[in-house]
C-alpha cells in the first residue's frame, strides 16, 4: 500500500484507513504524524528537517493526523480544532523561507475525514537541485533520510549531493544538443519539410533516473484528445516508435510538424511552418509566443498523466535562423519588425524551470522569449506589458 502513484488530490480517507488496516510501517518515504507543528523554534526546526530530508533523498510523504507507535499506524485521529487553509499555508511559507535553495514542486492537501476533522498530507518530490539546507535561525544544516528515518549529511555525503545535482542538470543538457544534432542531420522520427525550425523540449529532472520508465504505449488510447496534438496542428495521426510515442500530421508532402514522447517522459515538439520567408525578408512572427503558451499547459498535462513529476527544464531551440529578423503587426495592420537579424543559425535558448504542472505559462516561458527578442537587438519581448499594480509582467499577446 502506497500513496506514491496516486494524484494528491484524489487522496481520500480510505487511502489513509487502509495505511491503519495494513499497518504500513514508516520507511524511507513515509512518516506519521499526530500533530502540526507547534509555533515554537524545536517544533519548527524538526518541521524542516523532516521536508528537508525528504528532497535530498527519494522524496515521500509526511502525513498530520495519523497516530504511530514504533513507527506502525495505529490511528487515524485527525486533527482537531484547526483551520486547514491558515495551516498549510503556513507550512508553505515556513518550507518556503527557511530551507535553500527551494524545493520545487511540494504540494499539501488537506484529507477530510467523517468525523469532521482533516488529516493533512504534505508531498515533498525527490529533488534535483539538491542539497537543500535547513537555515533556520541559527541552525544551519542538511539532512537526507534512510530507512530508519532522517540524519545530517556528512562532508563526504554532502560531495556526492553537490556531485548528483550538476550531472542531472549537465545530462538533460546535453540530452537536448543531442537531440537537436539528430534534427538538423535530418533524422527525425517522420520527414520533415525544409526550412528553419522551432524545437521545444520539456524533460523532467527526473528523466535519467534509471527507474524513470513510463507507459507511453498506454497513451494511444487518448489519441483523438487535442493534448497530443504536435504545434499548429489541429488533428494528427500516431504510432508507437523505438523512442516512446509519436504523433504528427499526414500528409502528401513532408510533415511540418511532429511530436515526440519519450520513455522517460520527456517530450520534444518540432515545427517547421511558423517560421517564414517574404520576398527578401526572413521573418520570425511574434505570434509564435501564442502557440508555445497554447501548446505548453497540454504538454505538461500528457506529462502528468504518465506521473512525471515536477520540476523539469523547459527549452526552447530556433534551427536555421541565421539573418531572421523578429516582426509583428500593429493595431493599424502596418507591419513592423526589427532590422537587427540573427547573428548565428542555431539559437539555443537557455532553459527555464518549470516546477509544477498548475504554472503559469506566460510566467514559466517569458525568460525565453526576452531572450529571442534579445537575439533580435530588443531588451525583452514586446507580447508583455508591465503591470504597475502587481509589479509583474503580464502577457497580453497584442502582436499577431
Amino acid at each position: 500500500m502506497s500513496l506514491d502513484n496516486k494524484p494528491l488530490d484524489s487522496i481520500e480517507e480510505s487511502d489513509l484507513q487502509a495505511l491503519v488496516d495494513n499497518r504500513v510501517p514508516e520507511n524511507k518515504t513515509t512518516e506519521y504524524k499526530e500533530s502540526l507543528p507547534l509555533d515554537n523554534y524545536e517544533s519548527k526546526r524538526e518541521f524542516l528537517a523532516d521536508v528537508s530530508s525528504f528532497a535530498n533523498a527519494a522524496g515521500g510523504h509526511l502525513i498530520y493526523g495519523l497516530r504511530e507507535e514504533s513507527g506502525e499506524p495505529v490511528e487515524l485521529c485527525g486533527l482537531q480544532s484547526i483551520n486547514a487553509d491558515n495551516e498549510i499555508l503556513r507550512l508553505e511559507n515556513l518550507i518556503r523561507d527557511s530551507i535553500e535553495p527551494r524545493i520545487p514542486g511540494v504540494s499539501m492537501r488537506a484529507v477530510p475525514l467523517r468525523t469532521a476533522e482533516v488529516a493533512i498530507i504534505i508531498r515533498i518530490p525527490r529533488s534535483w537541485a539538491l542539497p537543500h539546507v535547513v537555515r533556520f535561525q541559527k541552525h544551519w544544516r542538511f539532512y537526507s533520510r534512510n530507512s530508519a528515518g532522517k540524519y545530517p549529511l556528512d562532508v563526504s555525503e554532502l560531495r556526492a549531493a553537490f556531485a548528483l545535482s550538476e550531472t542531472t542538470a549537465e545530462r538533460i543538457r546535453n540530452f537536448r544538443i543531442e537531440r537537436l544534432s539528430i534534427i538538423v542531420a535530418g533524422e527525425t522520427p517522420v520527414p520533415l519539410d525544409e526550412g528553419p525550425k522551432i524545437v521545444l523540449h520539456i524533460t523532467p529532472f527526473g528523466a535519467f533516473d534509471p527507474a524513470a520508465k513510463f507507459d507511453v504505449a498506454s497513451l494511444a488510447r487518448y489519441y483523438t484528445d487535442y493534448r497530443l496534438n504536435p504545434l499548429y496542428i489541429s488533428s494528427s495521426y500516431y504510432r508507437h516508435n523505438f523512442d516512446g510515442f509519436l504523433t504528427y500530421e499526414l500528409t502528401s508532402r513532408p510533415n511540418c510538424s511532429y511530436l515526440q514522447i519519450f520513455r522517460n517522459g520527456s517530450i520534444e515538439a518540432v515545427e517547421v511552418h511558423i517560421l517564414c520567408e517574404e520576398g527578401d525578408q526572413r521573418l520570425i512572427p511574434s505570434h509564435y509566443e501564442a502557440q508555445l503558451l497554447e501548446a505548453l499547459p497540454r504538454f505538461l498535462s500528457i506529462q502528468k498523466q504518465l506521473g512525471v513529476e515536477p520540476p523539469l527544464f523547459a527549452m526552447l531551440s530556433l534551427l536555421g535562423v541565421s539573418g531572421y529578423a523578429m516582426w509583428a503587426t500593429g493595431p493599424g495592420g502596418g507591419r513592423v519588425y526589427q532590422n537587427h537579424p540573427i547573428d548565428r543559425d542555431s539559437l539555443v535558448v537557455p532553459e527555464t524551470v518549470v516546477e509544477s504542472f498548475e504554472c503559469d505559462p506566460a510566467e514559466a516561458m517569458k525568460p525565453i522569449f526576452d531572450a529571442v527578442w534579445n537575439a533580435a537587438g530588443l531588451p525583452r519581448s514586446k507580447n508583455y506589458e508591465y503591470d504597475e499594480a502587481t509589479g509583474k509582467w503580464k502577457w497580453v499577446g497584442g502582436l499577431t
